[in-house]
């Protein structure tokens, strides 16, 4: 992992990239020395910043599923007005004018050259961003996109479409990667093992059959064992550990670890499912810099105003055995929708702990979060997981009605994700590691899990296996994002705080930064417009747990 520090940070350095938010960056410079451009960069160059974008694209797609599914927590109480059209400027300008552009020119230069592997990952990840867009916009621009000459408005092609050319890209794709060709300079995701890079398009593809309802088209790519079906295969970015000239830590450790305490808020729905569940992964997703939480029995007294839901009543709307506000055992976080403002509890609440951000393993030191702790921000954003697939493989089986098929599947996706969360643990070198998570703690977890899934109605089933599939994706929440628009499951999760919060986001709004501006884009009339695939009642009303 040392070396892949080392090796990110002379990358970076010596094309002159650095990570930055996309939120807060003006990509419209005509001359801004980051940018690459064909007169001064090479083909490896640009790959390097393809790689990059889609890496920054991937986690803030991630991050908006996951606050949507509650597996982060969101901010403000009702869906359109937390999710207006520039709320998403960032995650489009990454895909359209940096790694799109990008992928216009670098093309020429590598079907000039000959760079048959290059050309072949540019299609995979392109497809992958597009079928993501679609998932999360619609419509989307593609026949006309990235030739501002020759259309400097282009118009949005249908989402069905552009699912049917990201699977041409794919095969395309896998057939560049069969033909002689130089390796990539720099390949941070595979090192240049392109047998993987053909597996991660077939499970892009299996990803695009499943939201399409094409079971045998991914049967077909289950039958052949040719996807992502090891860890050793787990498509993912691998942070490093240096904090300036430049950053190369997580993002999300650089906001939780700072000399300013921890920033965001943790899910309460999530922190106690895994709770109520015994789930072994607890410590290492979350660091507790507390022992009590405000409302909780152990009751700390007077800190009762850092947390004001504490001494609140229950919302109204609430069941009774919804979790609301105040967990035990320190865990300190806000429920869904909270929209108060920020109490001075930086140093109390809940942070990310060692997976997947490479912060603090939790051995109950309750220490405040520092920089530098634990990891040192050596985390990774995961991608597509071996787990995962496991997971889908699960959903297509219980949706054909083979229980015994999905069980196996749930039991290996559990086995996989929570096998590869261990490792991290020994990221902290101040962890204690008799709080790690022992071969008998998970296989009692995953025997209790299944066994409910075994015994329970089809409902039951339906509920275990999402409730799983969300825990699993902590880290990047677009694929529960979809599982939930796909499945309505789980139905137990979290209501918004507010009785009230309008439509669930079916779709996003159209960045401003683009409807904006390209006068073929009409904007949509709310977020409860259903992208193409999404064949179940309108909003309001489904998903239940709006």
């Amino acid at each position: 992992m040392k070396n892949i520090s080392k090796l990110f940070t002379y990358v970076l350095l010596g094309v002159g990239l650095v990570f930055t938010s996309c939120e807060t960056t003006d990509l419209d410079l005509l001359d801004d020395p980051n940018n690459v451009t064909q007169d001064k960069a090479s083909l490896d160059r640009f790959m390097t910043a393809i790689q990059l974008d889609f890496t920054s694209f991937m986690r803030q797609m991630g991050g908006n599923g996951a606050a949507l599914t509650r597996i982060n927590y969101m901010f403000g109480r009702t869906y359109s007005n937390n999710y207006q059209p520039v709320a998403l400027n960032g995650e489009w300008s990454l895909a359209y004018r940096g790694m799109f552009s990008d992928m216009a020119s670098a093309e020429s230069l590598a079907q000039s050259n000959g760079d048959n592997k290059h050309l072949g990952v540019m299609r995979i990840l392109k497809a992958y961003t597009l079928i993501t867009l679609v998932d999360a916009f619609g419509d989307v621009p593609l026949s006309q996109a990235t030739d501002p000459s020759a259309y400097p408005a282009p118009m949005v092609d249908p989402g069905a479409d552009v699912y049917a050319a990201a699977i041409d890209m794919l095969n395309e794709g896998i057939d560049y990667l069969s033909q002689p060709g130089d390796n990539l300079e720099y390949d941070f995701f595979y090192n240049n093992e392109f047998g993987k890079w053909t597996k991660l398009a077939n499970t892009v593809k299996m990803v695009a059959f499943l939201n399409t309802g094409n079971t045998s088209g991914f049967n077909g790519i289950v039958n052949t064992g040719n996807f992502i079906n090891s860890t050793d295969d787990d498509f993912q970015f691998q942070y490093g550990t240096n904090e300036t000239n430049p950053d190369t830590r997580h993002p999300s450790y650089n906001s939780n670890y700072n000399v300013t305490g921890t920033g965001p808020y943790q899910s309460v729905w999530l922190m106690g499912t895994m709770l109520d569940l015994g789930d072994p992964r607890m410590r290492y997703y979350f660091y507790r810099q507390s022992d009590c939480c405000p409302g909780a029995s152990c009751n700390p007294g007077g800190s009762q105003t850092t947390l004001t839901c504490s001494v609140a009543p229950r919302p109204n709307h609430f069941p009774s055995d919804m979790l609301f506000c105040s967990l035990e055992e320190g865990y300190w976080g806000r429920d869904h929708g909270n929209a108060e403002g920020i109490p001075p509890d930086s140093f109390q609440k809940t942070s990310g702990g060692v997976y997947p951000i490479g912060g603090s393993f939790d051995d109950d030191r309750f220490t405040s979060v520092t920089v530098g702790g634990g990891g040192g921000g050596a985390g990774i954003v995961p991608i597509m997981l071996a787990s995962w697939t496991e997971f889908m493989k699960a959903e297509v089986a219980l949706a054909s009605g083979s229980a015994g098929a999905a069980s196996s599947a749930l039991s290996a996706g559990m086995n996989k994700h929570i096998n590869k969360v261990l490792e991290f643990g020994s990221l902290d070198p101040e962890a204690d590691s008799a709080f790690f998570a022992s071969s008998s703690d998970v296989s009692s977890y995953i025997s209790s899990v299944v066994n409910a899934f075994n015994s329970g109605s089809n409902e039951d089933k339906w509920e275990v296996l999402a409730t799983q599939q969300f825990i699993a994706h902590y880290g990047n929440g677009m694929d529960s994002y979809n599982f939930y628009r796909r499945t309505g499951y789980p139905k137990k999760l979290q209501l918004n705080i507010d009785p009230n919060p309008g439509a669930f986001v079916r779709s996003f709004f159209y960045p401003a930064n683009e409807a904006n501006v390209n006068s073929n884009i009409v904007q949509k009339p709310g977020v409860d417009v259903q992208v193409f695939w999404d064949t179940n009642p309108p909003s309001p009303g489904f998903p239940v747990a709006n």
